[in-house]
């Protein structure tokens, strides 16, 4: 058997070796010719996976370590009878906790209160439903948009405009969906851009082109009150550098990219990969993930908990680093600045999760407890570790 892997999932040896050769090829530059030959055909997002890449291969498995499935031509894997696999939520934490990083930013700089906020959560999926959780867990105010659920389900949500109204605090996790009833592209638009309330913070960690970029650049020129953090973009690799100087957080689409997600993902699309081929996964993740760089945290109750949500979060991860990158990569030369986009995204540095990490804890504190559990955190009264 032959595999074709995009070069930065990681771990495709050690769970895919068993079955076969493997062949790794820079996501962008996949094509029929490294096809010739293979089985199946594993990618990340940037890797268009359609009729024109796979008729005629012998490729009978895709499968995308990602949570997104935009990428891939579903119907025609329909037709063609191609097993497909995803990896939904692998990196979803990755990408709460990069949503909180950012807001933890903007709070410093503006001198706000994140508790007084009204957040707005678009698309409430796989990551969203996360952010929610998160959000309300830590007793914020938040409005949940998402029309299929809502339509499929009830509950408790409100319309994109009733959203873009209320919140001050705006942060979208929709699939980009190019056509039909709920169609994504552009969502929002120059007049929902300008519609937006004073003092806005906007934040898309979805897909680019949820959002009209160059409306966005027009707006957030004419509307200095505004806030964006972007680390999807339109057209990426190509960045348009205008928009990313007006960012108040400018990242390359590296959101979910903590080592646990990324390696999840390989596992979730091996398991899919083990039942396609009939035959029980005999690899676990667990076995292979490092330990993480910091072990534990030790708190006393009596700490400030808006101080140990920030400590919490910046000491396992904080954007401002990612956003320094980028902006050094903008280059002038579109050639350079696609290929500097690139490599910063595979030589992306070692981060792990918040989720999990053993928090101990001196005393008791309900409302410091609350912090530790809506970040995921364990919470671990000292004597009991």
């Amino acid at each position: 058997m032959l595999i074709v892997a995009d070069e930065n999932i990681p771990l495709v040896d050690e769970f895919f070796g068993a079955f076969g050769a493997i062949r790794r090829v820079p996501g962008r530059q996949v094509s029929r010719t490294h096809l010739a030959g293979a089985d199946a055909l594993l990618v990340r997002s940037i890797t268009q996976v359609d009729r024109a890449l796979l008729e005629g291969t012998p490729v009978r498995f895709v499968g995308t370590c990602t949570i997104g499935t935009d990428h891939l031509a579903l119907d025609y894997f329909a037709q063609a009878g191609i097993h497909w696999a995803s990896a939904p939520g692998c990196n979803a934490r990755g990408v709460v906790e990069y949503v909180l990083g950012s807001l933890l930013v903007l709070a410093e700089r503006e001198g706000a209160t994140l508790a007084g906020r009204t957040y707005g959560v678009v698309g409430v999926g796989q990551v969203g439903g996360r952010l929610v959780d998160a959000l309300r867990a830590l007793g914020w105010r938040v409005l949940a948009c998402d029309p299929p659920r809502q339509a499929a389900e009830g509950g408790d949500f409100v319309t994109l405009d009733t959203l873009l109204a209320e919140c001050d605090v705006v942060s979208l996790h929709t699939p980009l969906t190019q056509v039909g009833e709920y169609r994504t592209r552009h969502l929002l638009g120059a007049a929902r851009l300008r519609g937006l309330r004073p003092g806005t913070w906007l934040i898309n960690a979805a897909r680019g082109p949820v959002i009209d970029n160059a409306a966005l650049a027009t707006v957030l020129a004419e509307r200095p009150d505004l806030r964006a953090v972007l680390d999807v973009w339109e057209h990426e690799p190509s960045i348009d550098r205008a928009l990313a100087a007006r960012c108040a957080i400018a990242t390359p689409h590296i959101a979910g990219h903590s080592l646990d997600g990324k390696q999840r993902g390989t596992a979730q699309v091996f398991d899919a990969f083990c039942q396609w081929q009939g035959v029980a996964p005999t690899v676990k993740l667990a076995e292979l993930l490092p330990p993480p760089w910091l072990a534990q945290v030790v708190l006393d109750a009596g700490c400030d908990p808006e101080w140990a949500m920030a400590m919490l979060c910046r000491a396992v991860y904080d954007p401002r680093r990612d956003d320094a990158d980028f902006r050094r990569s903008l280059h002038e030369n579109e050639a350079a600045q696609r290929q500097a986009f690139d490599l910063l995204r595979k030589q992306y540095p070692y981060r792990r999760e918040v989720e999990g990490l053993p928090v101990r804890v001196e005393g008791d504190s309900p409302a410091l407890r609350q912090v530790v559990q809506a970040l995921r955190a364990r919470w671990v009264p000292v004597g009991s570790l």
